[in-house]
This record gives structure tokens, sequence and C-alpha cells, in this order.
């Protein structure tokens, strides 16, 4: 099944980024790669790297990873949500509580990849069993209009997104 691309009216202007970042028209074949080639990425660091901070105040790698967890299954909840036809306004997040309260430095990264891993399949099996008008349904999340296409989306990009720094910032 292929998702369709979301449309510019189905997400608010600060998602463009992310869902413009989804180059392949397979949203579900992104993600699958993303599945593959960052744990690929990750079991080829040590934990040393994985606590690199690219300036004070930053987060470590290890803790962009646990934003990434967090990110996703907020996004899939959100997902969940709007594609059963809950009309409920969904609240947005801070993400810079949730992850000093992750306390993702007490754990391996190991650990953290591992869990990251288990949320993006958790999201592929919640994608998996979408029919196409569940994805096109709409909601409202952070006070904002949102399909659940768009989320899907917006999962593929924001993991895009941090990789790319973690590429440019933290490996080099």
């Amino acid at each position: 099944m292929l998702i369709a691309r979301p449309t510019s009216d189905e997400y608010a202007p600060s998602y463009a980024t992310y869902i413009d970042a989804v180059s392949q028209p397979d949203v579900l074949a992104s993600l699958k790669a993303q599945k593959q080639s960052t744990a690929q990425l990750l079991a080829g660091l040590n934990d040393a790297q994985a606590a690199f901070r690219y300036a004070p105040g930053k987060w470590t790698l290890r803790e962009v990873i646990g934003h990434l967890a967090d990110s996703e299954r907020i996004f899939s909840y959100r997902l969940l949500r709007i594609a059963r036809g809950d009309a409920t306004p969904l609240a947005g997040f801070e993400e810079n509580d949730y992850v000093p309260a992750g306390q993702f430095e007490r754990r391996t990264l190991a650990s953290v990849a591992a869990e990251f891993a288990a949320v993006r399949d958790a999201s592929l099996a919640l994608l998996q069993g979408l029919d196409p008008e569940a994805f096109a349904r709409r909601g409202t999340a952070s006070g904002k209009p949102v399909t659940a296409r768009a989320l899907a989306f917006i999962i593929a990009g924001h993991e895009k997104h941090h990789l790319g720094v973690i590429r440019e910032r933290y490996l080099k």
C-alpha cells in the first residue's frame, strides 16, 4: 500500500521541513530502510561516542536517540487517535522537558537503540494495519490541523533530520 504524500493543508508549516525531507514516494519503505540504517549506524558506536555533546547544553548522541523514540511514540499516538476518528484535540509536548526526564544517560546506547527499534516496529505495525480512509482523517495536534498521513511523513522526516545532525555534528 502506498501512502499518498500529504498536501500542504494537512499539516502546520513548521512540519514542512520534515515532510519535504522524505524523498521516497513510499513512506513505509522509507521507515523500514531507516530502521535498518539507523540500527547499523548505532551498532558501530560505543558508549563514549554516545555520551558526546557537540556543544555545551546540547543533547548527547544517546539523548538524541532517546528523543527520537519519545517523539515517534507521540507522533504515532497522534496518528492512531486521528486515524481512528478521534476528534479530541491533542496536546503538544515539550521535547526539552522529555529528554532530561528520560534519563537516557543512565543507560547504554544499545539499550536506547533497542527501545527506538521497538518503537519503530510498533509504528510500522500500526501503519500497515490502516486503510486509505484512515490516512486521510484529520485531527488537531498542538493546536494545528494534521492528518494521519502527514504524521507518517513527519515521523520519517524527523528521524532523517536528526540523523543528519548526528552525522554532521556528532560523528565528524
